[in-house]
C-alpha cells in the first residue's frame, strides 16, 4: 500500500502565490515519477507538472515560467511552487506517484486533491 496526503491548497488573489505538497509514504521499494494534474470544473483533468527520479520536469505550456515542480527523494515528497496565479488556474490539484514495490510490481496512486481558488 501507498499513501498520499497533500497540502497546500487554498484560496488566493490573481497574482500571488501558493505551494503545495505531497508526501508518499508506505512499502515500495522506489519512486520514479511524481507529478502534478489538475480538473477545473466541468472539465477533464490534464497534466501540469511531472518529475522523474533524476530531476527532470515536464510542464503544461499554460503553466511554464510561473509553477516550478520539485522533489525531495529522501522524504517521497513533490512539491508544486505555483506564482503569478490566474483565475484559470482555479482547479483540484492531483498529485500523482509510479513506482516500484519490492516484488518488481509497479504501482500509480493518486492524492485526494486538493482545491486551489484563485479570484480575480
Amino acid at each position: 500500500q501507498v499513501q498520499l496526503v497533500e497540502s497546500g491548497g487554498g484560496l488566493v488573489q490573481a497574482g500571488e502565490s501558493l505551494r503545495l505538497s505531497c508526501a508518499a509514504s508506505g512499502r515500495f521499494f522506489s519512486i520514479n515519477a511524481m507529478g502534478w494534474f489538475r480538473q477545473a470544473p466541468g472539465k477533464q483533468r490534464e497534466l501540469v507538472a511531472t518529475i522523474t527520479s533524476g530531476g527532470s520536469t515536464n510542464y503544461a505550456d499554460s503553466v511554464k515560467g510561473r509553477f516550478t515542480i520539485s522533489r525531495d527523494n529522501a522524504k517521497n515528497t513533490v512539491f508544486l511552487q505555483m506564482n503569478s496565479l490566474k483565475p484559470e488556474d482555479t482547479a483540484v490539484y492531483y498529485c500523482n506517484v509510479a513506482g516500484v514495490f519490492f516484488a518488481s510490481r509497479d504501482f500509480e496512486v493518486w492524492g485526494q486533491g486538493t482545491l486551489v481558488t484563485v479570484s480575480s
